[in-house]
């Protein structure tokens, strides 16, 4: 199984850890430590060695961070880890508190309203968070102070850097040799007047060397850092076990193996304006920088845009998963009702249908399986202490995906377990109404996903409902889940374009009761004039062909137009997926599509 359930923390080991901690603080003489949950990458997922969040305040989620005063400890988390925070960290030692609502600067503005020094680790913040940081604090007599790791000094068991092997990302899933890819944005560089661009994220690495590796769970990245200069030419930092002769050749000369050691002073070195990205390149980077330029990633935006072979490829990796899918759903139609079945269970087996397909190389992120109560936990992931057996007249959300060397793939279905309340139909089928809204959307080029995020919440707000979530973010083809720069949500972002991949994904949560969220992928299309239209206008091609339970939809509540999407939906589904499946699952297919 790739996917485990061993509780890993408690919020019994936080007191004495950080009680460690505050001796290190005094020795220093500072007020506080700021803990991250990142590496010097900023990936979503981090290496067992990197999980100091996790290690000194027993929580698990993806993103968040704790700021460690002498006598006090802030959590910061966002909307979808309310709940969870509150079960994972000892309430006496620290505090929850809502990025949304407080910002780190005026928490510690509050906090320490005399003033004081607070330390952090320069190669585990970006400039930009810190350069903000110091102009919202500086008034109030508060410093920031760079340092080494004060965790790491009390952390005596913490594991080895990982040190997975790369392999080559063949041509026929890249669509585009490195060696095109180097030389186009190097010229790129030229033209702007810089030498080189320093490289710190590891799928832009991945993506820019067509390289893979598995040094981090569920996203298939060796971590390394890269200078790519405006030659096209690529110095390369990282361990050197993780490379042999094959990826060598692979390489080429034009790519030069420098052990990870060596990459502070290749940095110093440089003679000449290099780009470094301010919101995702430590601290400690620009620092060594003799002329630094503040400049977005460069491989972020063309890795986001697709080729026609990575939206091929990723097509057929959906049908694939798709096909595994409703194996699951089909099986899970019959065993859930017996009252036997548990959260584990349910992850299991659908791992197993997609190991079935003889092309899983992984899953792309731990399986969310939120029974009743659990899954308005909205990144619950079930462990042998929170696994419940799954009860007849609820609902179960199941948010999964699988890596595939021709694409990575995210789909959410919520099922009826049994009979379900009219209340719960009725969220369910207004969360629908915005999974369809964003799927029809048609808009201008130059819009982003703000401009779109609305429709998916707008029958929601209709009724005083909503979800603390963004609606959709960008998905790499066999890379991370979560890709950047395209999202469908409130924050900032640039414009939607050609290729680009994300995710659809409206929800509710009740908080004791439910949680509800539909999720398909979709594909940005190429402007076009829509039928009778004036101006071009950009759209989505649907990826995920897998039925959306009938039992939890109130038909009566869907105008015809949507009505008339989900047939057509479902009928797409069966074609597409029928013959892929087993004669047991082809009959419980054609009820699953039948027509509303």
């Amino acid at each position: 199984m790739f996917q485990t359930f061993t509780v890993t923390t408690s919020p019994d080991a936080g007191p004495a850890r950080l009680a460690k901690l505050r001796k290190i603080l005094r020795a220093e003489q500072v007020d506080g430590f700021l803990i991250p949950r990142a590496d010097a990458h900023f990936g979503e997922n981090v290496a067992p060695g990197s999980e100091r969040l996790a290690w000194l305040t027993g929580f698990t989620g993806s993103s968040g961070f704790c700021a460690a005063l002498l006598d006090k400890a802030g959590v910061f988390i966002d909307g979808r880890y309310t709940l969870q925070v509150r079960a994972q960290i000892d309430l006496d030692s620290f505090t929850p508190v809502a990025s949304k609502d407080v910002e780190l600067s005026d928490w510690l503005i509050e906090t320490l309203p005399q003033g004081g020094i607070i330390a952090y680790d320069p190669w585990l913040h970006s400039f930009d968070a810190i350069e903000k940081l110091e102009a919202a604090v500086v008034d109030h007599n508060i410093t920031l102070k760079k340092t080494d790791n004060f965790v790491d000094r009390v952390w005596n068991d913490r594991p080895e850097p990982p040190k997975g092997k790369i392999h080559a990302h063949a041509i026929g899933f890249a669509g585009e040799t490195s060696e095109s890819k180097r030389q186009k944005i190097g010229a790129k560089l030229a033209e702007q007047d810089l030498i080189a661009a320093v490289l710190t994220l590891p799928d832009s690495i991945a993506w820019l060397l067509n390289i893979r590796g598995s040094d981090i769970e569920n996203i298939p990245v060796a971590l390394c850092f890269a200078i790519l200069h405006a030659s096209g030419d690529v110095d390369l930092f990282v361990d050197p076990d993780k490379c042999d002769d094959t990826l060598r050749a692979h390489l080429g000369t034009d790519i030069t193996l420098h052990p990870e050691a060596d990459f502070a002073p290749k940095l110093a070195a440089l003679n000449g304006k290099t780009a470094v990205d301010r919101d995702t390149a430590p601290v400690a980077i620009s620092d060594q920088l003799q002329d630094p330029v503040w400049a977005t990633d460069p491989c972020i935006l063309p890795k986001a845009c697709k080729n026609p072979t990575e939206i091929a490829g990723t097509r057929t990796a959906h049908i694939r998963d798709a096909a595994a899918m409703a194996e699951f759903l089909c099986w899970l139609e019959t065993a859930a009702p017996s009252g036997t079945l548990t959260e584990i269970d349910v992850v299991q087996k659908l791992e197993n249908f997609r190991r079935n397909t003889n092309a899983l190389k992984d899953i792309s992120f731990e399986t969310i399986c939120g029974s009743g109560p659990n899954g308005a936990i909205i990144h619950y992931r079930v462990d042998e202490n929170s696994n419940r057996t799954i009860q007849t007249g609820e609902t179960l959300l199941v948010d999964s995906g699988g890596q595939y060397e021709d694409g990575t793939t995210d789909i959410t279905r919520t099922t009826a377990i049994g009979e379900v309340s009219n209340a719960t139909k009725r969220a369910n089928t207004l969360v629908l109404k915005g999974m369809i809204a964003i799927t029809r959307a048609r808009w201008p080029v130059g819009l982003t996903g703000r401009d779109l995020d609305g429709f998916a919440r707008i029958a929601l707000w209709q009724a005083g409902m909503d979800y603390d979530h963004g609606t959709g973010h960008g998905v790499g083809a066999y890379l991370s889940v979560h890709e950047g720069p395209q999202s469908i949500s409130a924050r900032v972002t640039p414009p939607l374009e050609p290729g680009m991949i994300v995710s659809n994904e409206p929800g509710h949560y009740k908080e004791g009761a439910y949680g509800i969220r539909i999720e398909n992928l979709l594909v940005v299309t190429p402007p076009t004039i829509p039928d009778g239209g004036e101006r071009m206008m950009l759209g989505f091609e649907t990826l995920t062909f897998v039925p959306i339970d009938h039992h939890l939809i109130l038909p009566d509540l869907l105008s015809i137009d949507e009505r008339n999407w989900l047939n057509d939906y479902h009928a797409k589904v069966f074609e597409k997926i029928n013959d892929l499946v087993s004669a047991t699952t082809s009959e419980w297919l054609k009820s699953a599509c039948a027509p509303i």
